[in-house]
């Protein structure tokens, strides 16, 4: 592949990610993410607004000294004041970056400035001329570009490549443009702006039209070389393009001869990484990150993904972090599955009689939503869907004691192949506390790598509803569990993965 289609990746989710309400980060979550984006292996980080508070200033100063390999870029809007505090913020930092801007739009221009573009364009080769006074990489942002007049436009990304400009950032600030559109104005730059050699050409496209990610692959088909967006596509409004979308559109595309830097199978684990320290859950059927994004219910999907996973995936879940794809029995599954989910449970299908069972399991099924492990041994005839058989792990004791200032503890007592063993434990919480008890007693590596609480219906009565995913010894193993007590439900879902490891 040639350097002309090296694409890079410029993160911005501790800036423009975190600017969502609720989101906010203290420092020490932000370099713990940052560290993950450097892992990741993206180009740039965008670690603040340093002008806009003392914690934002702190946190891209701590980034910079956290942080070596990729660049550290400060944003900063058209004057002084501004490009004085980034400069300082990244005086630690070993590759900075300045980002500064000024609207380009008549809109803009009319009635965020209540300027003219002659006084405009001035204020961005003077913001660039000044930036430039502290560090040589610049990059120029010309806000709400989408919504800009190209020849305008095109005159004023000349003038700060002249003044020293080395990326220009040509943001759809308000997810106005369909892809058509963006991609000929990036074309129209790249024919119209004499010295575009001279800089990289960077896009930036929010999503409130769902078209983030067409719109930033159709600036990069036209002569875009840097992507800018966040982990999960978190971002104000509607958010932001997707990191995850577009590196693995360049990944699977390859023949394109697009490619960046990034590390994808990274990609699951900073993906749950900012879903839990942002508060932001991401929707089940978001691509390629979803819980669902390799999930299969129904029964034609269910069986040409068992017999080639191609025939339903374009991706391998494994490229992407993920450790397989799930097979989720439902209504609309079909024979090959429940046979997959009875051959995993051990059962000999040899000597099962498989219509029978079908037929069983659809009478289930037409009154679950979903049809768990318990389920299938209840259909198979081992006795109490709950109890599993003689030899599962059962709780017969789960009390927990909490509140301010006490510190949360737990007993535990589990029977075990017809055993009763107990343990107390302290733990973060009260489900932190239940869970390092168990481990007293089964004393095992089981590492939790998903916990999902959801409410059924809503109200302080209702059912809750937890689903977990464990690994043990390099396999994933599902759990779920239902009660009106969060914690109780936790701990059943807990012990539901134990029993399918054991």
């Amino acid at each position: 592949m040639s350097d002309k289609n090296r694409v890079y990746v410029f993160d911005t989710t501790l800036r423009d990610g975190e600017q969502v309400p609720g989101c906010q980060l203290t420092t020490v979550e932000k370099i713990t993410v940052a560290k993950e984006l450097e892992a990741l292996g993206v180009d740039v980080i965008e670690a603040g607004f340093p002008i806009s508070s003392p914690g934002d200033f702190q946190s891209v100063v701590e980034i910079s000294k956290a942080v070596s390999e990729p660049v550290i870029c400060a944003l900063t809007r058209a004057n002084t004041k501004d490009i004085d505090a980034a400069a300082e913020a990244l005086r630690f930092a070993k590759r900075k970056r300045i980002h500064t801007g000024i609207g380009a739009s008549d809109m803009h221009i009319k009635y965020k400035f209540n300027s003219t573009r002659e006084e405009i364009l001035q204020r961005a080769v003077d913001a660039v001329k000044y930036a430039r006074r502290y560090v040589d990489d610049i990059e120029f942002y010309a806000e709400d570009a989408g919504r800009a007049d190209n020849e305008y436009l095109a005159q004023m990304i000349q003038a700060v490549i002249a003044a020293g400009a080395t990326v220009v950032n040509i943001p759809d600030t308000n997810g106005y443009c369909l892809p058509e559109q963006y991609g000929a104005k990036i074309k129209y730059l790249m024919d119209h702006v004499s010295n575009i050699d001279k800089a990289i050409i960077s896009v930036h496209c929010h999503n409130d039209l769902g078209l983030a990610t067409a719109n930033t692959m159709a600036g990069v088909f036209n002569g875009a070389r840097q992507v800018e967006c966040t982990i999960n596509g978190i971002g104000e409004r509607a958010g932001n393009t997707s990191l995850e979308e577009v590196a693995m559109i360049m990944q699977t595309h390859h023949a394109l001869g697009y490619h960046t830097g990034i590390n994808s199978k990274r990609i699951y684990g900073i993906s749950n990484l900012v879903e839990t320290m942002m508060r932001m859950p991401v929707q089940a059927n978001k691509a390629i990150i979803g819980r669902n994004a390799f999930a299969h219910s129904s029964g034609i999907h269910q069986d040409g993904v068992l017999k080639h996973r191609e025939n339903y995936e374009i991706l391998n879940p494994e490229d992407v972090g993920i450790p397989s794809n799930s097979i989720i029995l439902t209504a609309r599954s079909g024979r090959h599955a429940l046979k997959h989910h009875l051959e995993r449970l051990g059962y000999n299908i040899d000597k099962v009689n498989l219509d029978e069972v079908y037929h069983r399991f659809l009478v289930v099924a037409d009154q679950k939503k979903e049809i768990s492990d318990a389920d299938l041994m209840e259909l198979m005839g081992d006795g109490d869907a709950t109890n599993y058989d003689d030899k599962a792990i059962k709780v017969t004791l789960l009390q927990v004691v909490c509140g301010d200032p006490l510190r949360p503890m737990a007993t535990v007592k589990l029977r075990i192949n017809g055993e009763e063993k107990e343990a107390s434990a302290a733990g973060n919480g009260p489900v932190d506390a239940a869970i390092n008890a168990i481990h007293e007693i089964i004393k095992d590596d089981i590492h939790i790598d998903e916990f999902n609480i959801q409410s059924m219906r809503g109200g302080s009565k209702d059912v809750s509803k937890v689903n977990m995913r464990v690994k043990h010894n390099g396999q994933s193993y599902y759990g779920y569990g239902y009660s009106t007590d969060i914690v109780n439900a936790s701990i059943h879902a807990y012990i539901d993965t134990l029993n399918k490891i054991y």
